[in-house]
């Protein structure tokens, strides 16, 4: 992608799990297989550069409000301790992994988790991960552009980073016809990046 990694930059690797990048995962994203072997390029890039790598992983309990089966929108996925929740086999692994939604809450950011049913917000350990290791800049890829990855790219924009999302990495849900079309947008107006 041409991305430049090194000192004060960190990759951001959002949601590579089965149930979302595998054909027949309970909330596969069409087309998300596909973005594994560029998103494994940025890794390497990053890596190389000495660039921090940060993996996002949903881990849900079986029960959640977050869930249809509990009053919510998503069928159940990425159920903690089951394959669905495991990154998919041909992600290469090389940072630490962020898990959010262990608790039931909403989980789209992986700075930050949200209770579903008060609406409020509570940090995960990524914030602080970047603060301390003096990042100034994120390149955000994975799943999915129009909610995981648009929420993880808004939060770091709200925390004063500058942010760049390659929309060849990243595969959108489009539950409603035009969401990745408004989530570009979003993105663009809070200045983010978002190279073709």
């Amino acid at each position: 992608m041409g991305t430049r990694y090194g000192d004060g930059v960190a990759l951001l690797v959002i949601d590579l799990q089965n149930d979302f990048a595998t054909v027949g995962g309970s909330l596969y994203v069409t087309g998300g297989e596909e973005i594994i072997a560029g998103v494994n390029q940025e890794i390497a890039a990053a890596a190389d550069a000495g660039s921090p790598v940060f993996y996002s992983q949903d881990w849900h309990p079986p029960a959640t409000p977050h869930f249809v089966t509990d009053g919510g929108v998503w069928p159940p996925h990425c159920i903690r301790d089951t394959p669905g929740a495991d990154f998919h086999p041909g992600v290469v692994i090389a940072g630490e992994v962020i898990r959010k939604g262990v608790d039931g809450a909403d989980g789209y950011s992986a700075f930050s988790v949200r209770d579903p049913r008060s609406g409020e917000r509570s940090a995960t350990v990524l914030g602080q991960r970047l603060a301390a290791g003096a990042v100034t800049s994120v390149v955000v890829v994975g799943l999915a552009g129009d909610y995981c990855v648009l929420e993880t790219a808004l939060d770091a924009r709200e925390q004063g980073l500058e942010v760049t999302v390659p929309l060849a990495l990243t595969r959108f849900v489009e539950r409603v016809s035009g969401d990745r079309e408004r989530a570009v947008a979003r993105m663009i107006e809070a200045g983010v990046r978002v190279p073709a």
